[in-house]
């Protein structure tokens, strides 16, 4: 039996704050990355330019310094902005929400590009077919176009999501308690850096894995009814 030196339950509960960090932020990327693929592919030139300087500036900056400058930078930003109404709070951005917005911004930014893919990848008859029917254009876009959207970009967007679930771990340096916070709290008890970190190397495995059976089972679902060559 493995001895884990009663670290079992810290590490589980690790894991779960992974999750939480991991979906949340896979939220905001994909809300992100819609709006900057729609921003890019806009005919409004001021839209492209900050579509394309969000994207640049965000790939370009490693994702330890983008979570490192929202937890430290934010703070100073939200209490400035206070000033200007008069509140003079303190006002701290916890490990989580720092986490969730750079790892969120940082997906955003790379989906915008699988998103903008796909939405190209629309032939325009589908277009012009939800105009002949006299659709109103948010009913096209849920309707039409985001299903077949969904169903191009769901191999990229998956494989970033791998990604992503591994880049939790970035968070741990500004204290967020998720598995590479546990087990450096363990390791610095028991002084056995191989056996912690090969667990939480073994958790983060067991994450990827049921990740890709998820990513697996909804290209599948989204395929349905396709007919193959």
């Amino acid at each position: 039996m493995l001895d884990l030196h009663g670290f079992g339950d810290q590490l589980l509960q690790g894991a779960g704050i992974t999750i939480q960090l991991a979906l949340c932020s896979l939220v905001v990327g994909l809300i992100l990355g819609l709006l900057g693929a729609s921003a890019k592919l806009s005919h409004i030139k001021p839209l492209q330019w900050i579509a394309n300087f969000y994207t640049t500036i965000i790939r370009g900056v490693p994702e330890l310094l983008t979570v490192l400058i929202i937890y430290f930078g934010a703070t100073t930003v939200l209490m400035a902005i206070a000033g200007v109404f008069g509140y003079e709070e303190y006002i701290e951005i916890g490990p989580f929400a720092a986490g969730v917005t750079a790892l969120g911004l940082t997906f955003g930014a790379y989906a915008t590009e699988v998103f903008r893919g796909a939405l190209q990848a629309i032939p325009k008859g589908q277009h012009e077919a939800a105009i002949a029917l006299g659709m109103h254009p948010r009913r096209k876009f849920f309707r039409i176009i985001l299903p077949q959207v969904w169903r191009v970009a769901l191999p990229g967007i998956g494989n970033l999501f791998l990604v992503l679930l591994k880049d939790t771990a970035l968070v741990s340096v500004v204290g967020l308690e998720d598995i590479m916070r546990k087990a450096n709290v363990a390791v610095s008890n028991t002084k056995e850096p191989f056996l912690f970190y090969l667990v939480a190397a073994f958790m983060y495995l067991a994450l990827t894995i049921v990740s890709m059976v998820v990513v697996h089972y909804l290209e599948k679902r989204a395929s349905r009814g396709l007919t193959r060559g």
